[in-house]
């Protein structure tokens, strides 16, 4: 069974090789860890420590992209390179990596699809009182919104078993926590949470500017989520409350009517106008949500079954002798591809880039750039397919 510890980082120079000594090289039911960092358009020394401290796998962004798209691409890269079991930590030393073996031991034993380290926040001597409260009320909103009981919903230090991960899709821009929690719940994934003590705060979030902007993004990102998976509870509630509001003025106008005395009551039927058309809109949005969570489930599935072609090594896609050439590519003239290029200029100087990129112990052109034959590095967006190469089989 192999294992993927991935490290995001963001200017992590001082506190990287912190989390990289606190990683565990031997775990029981694990026969082989490897270590990834992914840089997101570090700008300090973070890759240069990474390589000095024995991390030979890496995914670089040629800028910031977020912690959400860190994850993805993360995960892209441990899928295609083997992994069984993915681990995400931080590179700001917060987690306790040493208990990265009791994280993975409920996947290893087969008991959960994922598992969430559960920081007990009321602990947590540098959190306000304000944010110990609203870390609890965002929990118990995702748990909601999931159908789950997890303490600490907003934990990065997880575990997920390849299985979950070709489930889950992440489309959110800001993290990655909340939303894959309301997916896996809603997928009816096994959930697990292990009680955790967290190391000493090193520095600030970069995540968000302060702790209103967390409850914005966060509730923006649970709201999405909860649409995608219960259109009908969201948008029928405010429906019915719109529906009951816009029925009380037009009885109240029957009364009087009936009573002789309707005259100066038009108001009555303005505003109760105004709810009732205001409830038939969200009844036909929850009906075209509806017909879009249909078809949300049928492309899902589709795409489960690409993921399992493309990261299955006994499946069809092991038969193929080279990867296929890397698509939306953009070369920046040193030797790396820089993602979120124009689609158009990008697919028509593909081939190129390749080329360009192409090093002559790369007979293979697979997008990958190392100086050091022994050392794997994903550049930018590139996403080839795992290959029978031995640059690939060392960590």
């Amino acid at each position: 069974m192999k294992l993927f510890v991935q490290v995001p980082c963001l200017n992590e120079e001082e506190t990287l090789p912190l989390v990289l000594a606190s990683i565990p090289r031997e775990i029981p039911g694990i026969d082989e860890i490897t270590i990834l960092v992914v840089d997101d358009g570090s700008t300090d020394r973070t890759v240069e420590v990474a390589r000095e401290h024995g991390v030979r796998h890496f995914v670089r962004h040629a800028r910031n992209m977020g912690l959400a798209r860190s994850f993805r691409d993360g995960v892209d890269y441990a899928l295609a390179h083997g992994a069984d079991i993915v681990v995400n930590t931080d590179g700001d030393n917060q987690y306790p990596q040493d208990r990265i073996g009791d994280l993975v031991q409920p996947l290893v034993r087969g008991e959960a699809d994922v598992v969430i380290a559960d920081r007990q926040t009321a602990t947590i001597e540098h959190f306000s009182p304000f944010k110990k409260a609203m870390q609890k009320v965002g929990s118990e909103v995702v748990n909601r919104a999931a159908g789950t009981d997890l303490p600490d919903a907003a934990s990065g230090f997880r575990a997920y078993s390849k299985a979950a991960l070709i489930r889950l899709n992440v489309v959110t821009q800001f993290s990655y926590c909340m939303e894959t929690i309301i997916q896996a719940g809603n997928k009816r994934l096994r959930i697990a949470s292990l009680p955790i003590t967290t190391n000493p705060k090193t520095r600030e979030s970069r995540l968000f500017k302060n702790i209103w902007h967390h409850m914005f993004k966060s509730g923006s990102a649970i709201t999405r989520s909860y649409l995608m998976f219960k259109p009908h509870v969201l948008l029928g509630a405010i429906g019915g409350v719109m529906l009951v509001a816009a029925l009380i003025p037009f009885v109240r106008f029957l009364v009087f009517w009936l009573m002789g005395d309707s005259a100066g009551h038009v108001q009555s039927l303005i505003f109760g106008t105004a709810m009732l058309v205001g409830a038939l809109v969200c009844f036909a949005l929850l009906i075209i949500a509806d017909l879009q969570r249909t078809n949300r489930v049928l492309l899902e599935e589709t795409l489960e079954r690409m993921k399992t072609l493309q990261y299955d090594p006994a499946g069809p896609a092991a038969s193929i002798d080279r990867p296929a050439l890397p698509e939306l590519l953009e070369h920046d003239g040193d030797g790396a591809f820089a993602s979120g290029a124009d689609p158009l200029r990008a697919s028509l100087r593909t081939e190129d880039a390749v080329r360009a990129n192409r090093r002559t112990d790369d007979p293979v052109g697979d997008g990958l750039r190392t100086d050091d034959p022994d050392e794997v590095e994903w550049v930018g967006s590139v996403e080839p397919e795992p290959v029978d190469d031995v640059r690939l089989s060392k960590s």
